[in-house]
């Protein structure tokens, strides 16, 4: 690549609940981009699926209006992937014919949700023989399925917090079961999408009243879902984690932690992406040394655990006793303005443009297939 610039295909939008965020988030990634090292590529997927290319004017423009999140149009043009050339390509249908047909070296994919961060496209670009930044299929589809991402903690030996799943044959078969088991928890409890991000279908029940229609809240979202037990009076902290580059060991950044100003609300959707004066990200966070390094620590465990590429978010807690306890890890972290992963990053001396720079040149150095 030293010749010219690396060609990166930003992806952005997506057919998940999560689609806005995606927008804001690559509108962001945009302007940080080294545009003298990389030549950007807009790519969307619309709400109804349709692959399309965007000009990197029509991606800046995607922002919060009337508090309303952004929306890729249906009206662009459907594009294609190529394979089995030089390069990987995308290009636009035009009746039987293909133009504006770019070469790509790389894929950002900055989706959130399913069939964006759950190891489907990731198993497309292997397909094609496309590097990508973040984690492979299985880490991306296990990191998506908070019921998977536990079990596979637990038998590291990593701490976790107490859970129950509840799949939809459970559920139809004999909800009063399920119920039980929650129950079992104690409360407070959190009710979760199993396989949900962004804190979208997220309910916090304090008794069993409530649970119901917080079961079916979140079954809006995914079939699946995981009750956790709330660990009353503990602490949010979170920890961004970096792949080495050369074959350095993954890195873990300063920690941050989030402070909630409203009684009985918690880090939901509108508090990461529309925030008022409800939350603050404290960065780095004010914890004593020995508990800063436990956090890196089980970060670091855990993205290994899991086997993570590129980069990933642990999400702790520090309950009320001292103990660290990991919530889960995100192989696709938020990079809006208001995002953990690159202000935990900025917070340890590596700055939003370094950082992209870094994910990109990971994703150059990963060979294909196999590895």
């Amino acid at each position: 690549m030293a010749s010219q610039r690396a060609r990166v295909a930003l992806i952005v939008g997506g057919s998940s609940s999560e689609h806005g965020v995606s927008c804001l988030t690559a509108a962001n990634v945009l302007r940080a981009i080294d545009a003298e090292r990389f030549e950007v590529i807009g790519v969307g997927i619309t709400k109804s699926g349709r692959w399309v290319q965007l000009a990197t004017d029509d991606i800046a423009a995607l922002k919060v209006q009337d508090g309303q999140l952004p929306e890729l149009s249906e009206e662009y043009p459907n594009a294609v992937w190529l394979s089995g050339g030089e390069h990987v390509q995308i290009a636009d249908r035009n009746g039987d014919g293909l133009v504006n047909v770019r070469d790509v070296d790389v894929a950002f994919a900055l989706l959130h949700g399913p069939f964006g961060e759950d190891g489907t496209i990731q198993g497309m670009f292997e397909m094609l023989g496309l590097r990508y930044v973040g984690a492979g299929v299985a880490t991306s589809a296990l990191g998506m399925d908070k019921q998977m991402t536990k079990q596979i903690l637990a038998s590291a030996g990593l701490p976790i917090g107490p859970f129950v799943a509840i799949t939809p044959a459970e559920w139809a078969r004999d909800p009063s079961s399920s119920l039980d088991a929650v129950a079992s928890l104690g409360f407070p409890v959190f009710v979760k999408p199993a396989r949900g991000g962004s804190s979208i279908g997220i309910s916090r029940v304090d008794s069993m009243e409530g649970m119901q229609a917080a079961i079916e809240l979140a079954q809006l979202h995914d079939p699946k879902v995981i009750v956790e037990q709330g660990l009353v009076d503990s602490r949010e902290i979170e920890c961004g984690v970096l792949g080495g580059l050369d074959d350095e060991g993954p890195q873990a950044s300063k920690v941050a932690e989030i402070v909630m100003h409203t009684e009985n609300k918690f880090y939901d959707f509108e508090s990461k992406y529309l925030p008022g004066e409800q939350v603050s990200l404290v960065v780095p966070a004010e914890l004593d040394a020995d508990l800063v390094e436990q956090v890196r620590e089980v970060a670091v465990a855990a993205f290994t655990a899991t086997g993570c590429e590129g980069m990933a978010r642990v999400d702790t807690f520090i309950t009320r006793e001292g103990r660290v306890v990991i919530n889960e890890i995100n192989t696709m972290p938020g990079f809006t303005e208001h995002s953990m992963f690159p202000l935990v990053w900025d917070a340890s001396g590596v700055r939003y443009p370094e950082l992209i720079s870094r994910l990109v040149e990971l994703a150059l150095q990963r060979p294909l297939g196999l590895r």
